[in-house]
C-alpha cells in the first residue's frame, strides 16, 4: 500500500513539474481544468439520488461556470477569492456541529464554493509566479505528508473522529513541523522575512487540514470512505486536492493583497 503510494505521488508530481516547467501555459489550464472536472464527477457522488445523469449535469455546470470565470468574470477574481475564503471560515465552524443534515442542493452550491476557487487560485498564482504556486503545494505536501507518517506512526489523539477516524493530533503537529522546515528554507533561500513567512505557512497549514475535514464531511454523510480511486493508493482527485481548496485562495490573496511575503 504504501509503495503504491509513494509511486502514484512520484508519478504524479513528475507529470504536473512537467506540464509547469517544459509545457506552454495552456497545457497546465487544461490539466487543472481536468482536474476540477473529475472533483466534480466524484463530488456529485455525495448527492442522495446521484444518477448518472446528475452527476454529469453537476459536472457540466462546473465546466460552464470556469468558462463565465474565465471569460466574463475575469475582472473579479478577488472578489470571488474572498468570497470563497468566507466560504472556509464558514466551514471551519461547521466543522464543530458535525453531524448535520445537508440537502442536495446545498451540497451542489458546496461542491461549487470548493472546485471553482480552487481553478481559479491555482491560475492565478501561476500567472502571478511560478515559485509561488509551488510554495504554495509544498506546503501544502508537506502538511499532508508529516500528518500521515506521523500520524500513522505516533497517533493516539484523535482530531475529529466522527468526520476522520484516523486523523489525529499527533500527525498534525508533525505536519506543522513539515511546515515549518519548508518555511526555514524557502526564507532562506528566498530573502524572505521569517517573522512574517513562518505564521503565514502556519495558517495555510491549518487550512490544509480545514479542506481537508470538509471534505472529509461530506464524505461521512454520503457514508463514502474515499471519493474515488483515481490516484492508486491515495483515493480520488478530492481526497488529493482537499487540503489545497482551502489553502489556495488565502495563499493567494496574503501574497498579492496583503503583501505577506
Amino acid at each position: 500500500m504504501l509503495r503504491t503510494r509513494i509511486f502514484t505521488a512520484v508519478i504524479s508530481l513528475l507529470i504536473f513539474l512537467a506540464v509547469i516547467f517544459v509545457m506552454p501555459p495552456l497545457f497546465l489550464k487544461i490539466l487543472i481544468t481536468f482536474i476540477i472536472l473529475v472533483g466534480a464527477w466524484e463530488w456529485s457522488e455525495f448527492l442522495t439520488y446521484s444518477s448518472k445523469s446528475l452527476r454529469l449535469s453537476f459536472a457540466a455546470v462546473i465546466f460552464s461556470s470556469i468558462l463565465i470565470i474565465e471569460y466574463i468574470l475575469s475582472d473579479y477574481t478577488i472578489f470571488i477569492l474572498q468570497v470563497a475564503c468566507i466560504w472556509w471560515l464558514i466551514a471551519f465552524i461547521w466543522l464543530f456541529f458535525f453531524p448535520t443534515s445537508i440537502s442536495n442542493a446545498f451540497r451542489m452550491i458546496c461542491g461549487a464554493l470548493v472546485l471553482l476557487p480552487l481553478y481559479l487560485a491555482l491560475i492565478e498564482l501561476y500567472k502571478a509566479s511560478t515559485e509561488m504556486l509551488l510554495f504554495a503545494l509544498v506546503i501544502v505536501w508537506a502538511a499532508d505528508m508529516g500528518a500521515y507518517f506521523v500520524g500513522k506512526q505516533y497517533g493516539r489523539i484523535k482530531l475529529a473522529p466522527k468526520i476522520s477516524p484516523k486523523k489525529t493530533w499527533e500527525g498534525v503537529f508533525g505536519g506543522f513541523i513539515l511546515v515549518s522546515l519548508i518555511a526555514f528554507t524557502w526564507s532562506y533561500y528566498a530573502d524572505l522575512n521569517l517573522m512574517v513567512s513562518l505564521p503565514f505557512c502556519f495558517a495555510i497549514g491549518v487550512l490544509s487540514v480545514v479542506g481537508d475535514l470538509t471534505v472529509s464531511m461530506f464524505k461521512r454523510n454520503s457514508g463514502l470512505k474515499d471519493s474515488g480511486n483515481f490516484f492508486p493508493g491515495h483515493g480520488g482527485v478530492l481526497d488529493r486536492i482537499d487540503s489545497i481548496s482551502a489553502a489556495a485562495p488565502f495563499f493567494f490573496l496574503g501574497i498579492t493583497e496583503i503583501g505577506l511575503l
